[in-house]
């Protein structure tokens, strides 16, 4: 929980309220549906509280229950939201979740024009970071608005020139915007991060068709001390100065639901570098890499045994004792 004004990670972004069918199968013919929060960011963050990380959470929010949902649940979770902006003239957004027994669930967004597009780096202030060590962004939020692109690079530029490391995920989402437009954005925000952490598919969505060792090394050039390339089954690669490292896939039976893992990655990444006070020093990364990236892994794969985006998110004890081969003590 955050402590004051201090904090670890600050994140913004744009949550919604997710509605999914219950009993499980498609939007169509549900009687009921099940209610939960949503969100790259939050994802993030909440992940993040749960494994004993100080938190911050910023966007703009309508004024509206779907708002007090949002906030009270990222409350509750000890993020803080004390820099997250009311909007008296445009909504909260929300989307629909429907699974059909097999492939990735259909994912439906009602977010044009929501209060969390409207953000611009007017917004920006001060308070953002204050007491804060690391920024992290996503490319979602660049696709929501007119000015959202702008928000975030200012963003981006600010936590650095205050101090803090940036993390940035690309999260590549196709259906906000044309193929160029998010090429030519997310390309421009690489130079502004330290760890950079996309998937196989969009490190060829931006830099064409390569092996996979030069990916890292043609991302890591552009800016970012870290590269981390997510390979889906087969593990993730991550590169660090001049050190590479090969990490496989932690090991699962049956996957549930896709959808938050590779936020649940990111909050595994960043818990374990972001526990030094250099977390970017060559000495520091030596050290942390080993165990960040295993934990990656591990959150990564856990995030595709439950429903919702981040409620199955395991503490720092339940985290631990999986990596040590443990049976977490339940009764």
């Amino acid at each position: 929980m955050a402590n004051g004004n201090q904090v670890d990670v600050v994140t913004i972004g744009e949550s919604m309220v997710l509605f999914q069918p219950m009993p499980e199968g498609t939007i169509t013919y549900a009687p009921l549906y099940a209610k939960s929060v949503g969100g790259a960011e939050s994802n993030v963050a909440l992940a993040l509280s749960r494994l004993g990380k100080r938190t911050r959470w910023i966007s703009r929010l309508g004024n509206d229950p779907f708002a007090d949902i949002i906030l009270s649940t990222l409350a509750g979770e000890g993020v803080d939201i004390s820099q997250v902006i009311k909007d008296p003239e445009n909504q909260t957004a929300v989307f629909f979740k429907e699974s059909k027994g097999y492939g990735d669930p259909n994912v439906y967004y009602y977010r044009k024009n929501s209060a969390a597009s409207m953000l611009s780096k007017q917004d920006i202030a001060e308070t953002w970071f204050e007491g804060a060590k690391h920024l992290h962004v996503t490319g979602i939020t660049p696709a929501l608005g007119e000015y959202t692109t702008e928000m975030i690079k200012e963003s981006m530029k600010q936590a650095k020139a205050s101090g803090l490391t940036v993390s940035f995920d690309p999260n590549l989402r196709k259906k906000l915007w044309s193929e160029e437009k998010a090429k030519e954005t997310l390309l421009s925000l690489i130079p502004l991060c330290d760890i950079f952490m996309p998937g196989l598919d969009e490190a060829e969505f931006l830099l064409g068709e390569k092996q996979e060792a030069d990916y890292l090394h043609l991302f890591q050039q552009m800016g970012p001390k870290v590269v981390v390339l997510k390979l889906g089954t087969r593990g993730s690669l991550i590169q660090y100065g001049q050190e590479q490292k090969k990490e496989e896939v932690y090991k699962i039976d049956h996957i549930v639901d896709t959808v938050g893992a590779g936020d649940a990655f990111a909050a595994g990444l960043l818990s374990v570098i972001l526990d030094s006070e250099t977390p970017l020093a060559d000495e520091s990364l030596n050290k942390s890499v080993p165990k960040a990236i295993k934990r990656a892994n591990l959150m990564g794969a856990l995030a595709t045994q439950f429903k919702g985006d981040w409620e199955g998110s395991p503490t720092l004890a339940e985290v631990e004792s999986l990596a040590e081969g443990k049976q977490h003590t339940t009764r």
